[in-house]
């Protein structure tokens, strides 16, 4: 679904074909897990301010879920620096990561018990590094009474912050929302039926889940969103790209190596490596309909 014309169209185009062909990558890597053996789970990945790269994850241990912080120089190898959440706070997972505009850095992640949003603020680099949080904030469920989740970063500061997540709509499938954290004390949220209808318009049945944006690329914001064709089996998870100059979205056709099939928990993040732009690109490959050794998550950057 895409508007006839649209001035966004080439600028979509080439980015679909920047993305979409592994195999063509600059580099990648297959089920990453960092150099402690944790594996990566729906990493984020943006540039420190400070050198180099920052990933946050989460890891599943006994059953529950750890978010954990590493970092790279080269986006493929990773040096693990700590947990931040999960061993002493309950399961803890999908964490997402901003620079904030005014300093420091934002977090936000799925939080259990009671599978709600929780937000963080690290005042600098030596704060995170620590895990000494300067702000915190859980938020209410307020559109769904059974979970709400997959929480990313449209913008945000240490004063404000504009949220995506999604909701678990009468406890069946889960659909998009937007909120606001003000002041780290304010919480306010609203459902976004444009967001959804633009992967039901392709035949979505299931679950409308985790996205990431904005990306500004040629002058336009396009975010990544993934959506499930048939409820409860992970092999229908495909990823779009969601334009958000003309509310559409268009399905990636994604090429790995062994032609696996299943992608979900999108992000992308424009980023300088050796002093080139890239775009680099996580994915949850589901063992359902994934090819021999690229389960797990896949880290991929295309240089343009």
């Amino acid at each position: 679904m895409a508007a006839a014309g649209a001035p966004s169209d080439p600028a979509r185009a080439a980015l679909k074909t920047l993305i979409s062909n592994v195999t063509t990558a600059t580099a990648k890597v297959y089920n990453v897990k960092d150099n402690v053996g944790h594996t990566m789970d729906c990493a984020k990945i943006i540039a420190n301010p400070n050198g180099g790269f920052i990933a946050v994850y989460h890891t599943y241990v006994n059953g529950s879920a750890k978010v954990n912080l590493a970092t790279s120089a080269n986006l493929l190898t990773w040096t693990w620096i700590r947990e931040l959440a999960g061993s002493n706070t309950g399961s803890a997972s999908q964490p997402t990561i901003k620079v904030a505009s005014d300093g420091g850095f934002v977090m936000a992640w799925e939080q259990e018990p009671g599978n709600h949003l929780k937000f963080v603020y690290f005042k600098n680099w030596t704060d995170l590094q620590n895990g000494v949080v300067n702000k915190s904030y859980e938020a209410s469920r307020t559109l769904s009474s059974c979970a709400e989740g997959t929480p990313d970063l449209y913008a945000a500061s240490s004063t404000s912050l504009d949220v995506g997540f999604h909701y678990y709509a009468n406890c069946d499938v889960d659909r998009q929302a937007r909120g606001t954290l003000t002041d780290f004390n304010s919480w306010s949220a609203s459902k976004q039926s444009n967001v959804d209808n633009a992967l039901l318009y392709w035949g979505v049945a299931g679950n409308i889940g985790d996205r990431d944006g904005y990306l500004n690329y040629q002058g336009y914001n396009f975010g990544l969103i993934e959506g499930q064709f048939t409820k409860g089996d992970f092999g229908t998870w495909r990823t779009f790209i969601y334009d958000y100059s003309t509310g559409n979205a268009e399905q990636l056709n994604i090429q790995t190596n062994g032609g696996s099939l299943a992608f979900a928990n999108p992000t992308f993040t424009d980023v300088v490596i050796n002093g080139q732009h890239a775009v680099v690109v996580t994915l949850f490959v589901p063992s359902e309909n994934s090819a021999p050794g690229e389960a797990g998550e896949l880290i991929y950057y295309k240089t343009y």
